[in-house]
């Protein structure tokens, strides 16, 4: 018997082009669940319906993480996930800052390089450079989760030092993960 009369199992990965993918499905759910969470910060503060929502959403980033690596990644989730994230945690700082509950400036300073790195990405894209993510951006993430997690804990929320420390610590690796993205492109320029 030979292996050609066992028929192939379909492939069950998504190619680089695809768009209809389950991880961005997961991804444009967030975006557009976004909104509500937003509402809810603003109208609750820190409560506990507002750290539910907050460590739901958050947590979906690692759903569509592990389907964009069980079922291939694709260029569209590479562009669409971050762009969620960055929705999602700015969203929520920006609505902390209306609270009263972050001060504005280190707000804007990750606002400023997330969106600035976020064009110069897409700009040095546009000229065949990728720019993969690095570990320091992702736990720059991570530790931007947790500011306004501890922000929204009703445990947390009246002792300020918490939140603001991991505040200030993510604005930290945001300039030094920005600073990265830099120096990593104009590394792969001169290679190309």
């Amino acid at each position: 018997m030979t292996t050609e009369s066992f028929p192939t199992q379909p492939e069950k990965g998504y190619g680089p082009s695809a768009l209809a993918t389950p991880a961005n499905a997961v991804t444009i759910a967030r975006v557009l669940v976004t909104p509500f969470m937003l509402a809810l910060i603003i109208a609750r503060g820190a409560s506990w319906p507002s750290v539910g929502a907050w460590i739901a959403l958050a947590g979906t980033d690692g759903v569509d993480g592990y389907l964009a690596r069980r079922h291939g990644t694709t260029r569209s989730g590479a562009f669409l996930d971050p762009l969620a994230d960055k929705v999602l945690v700015l969203g929520a700082m920006v609505s902390l800052v209306v609270k009263g509950l972050f001060w504005w400036l280190p707000v804007v300073i990750i606002g400023v390089r997330e969106v600035g790195i976020s064009a110069y990405r897409s700009a040095v894209g546009r000229r065949g450079v990728s720019v993969p993510a690095r570990p320091l951006a992702k736990l720059k993430t991570v530790v931007q989760s947790f500011a306004v997690g501890f922000a929204l804990l009703p445990w947390t929320a009246h002792h300020r030092v918490v939140a603001n420390s991991f505040l200030w610590a993510a604005v930290a690796l945001t300039v030094v993960s920005g600073a990265q993205y830099i120096l990593d492109s104009g590394k792969v320029a001169r290679e190309v």
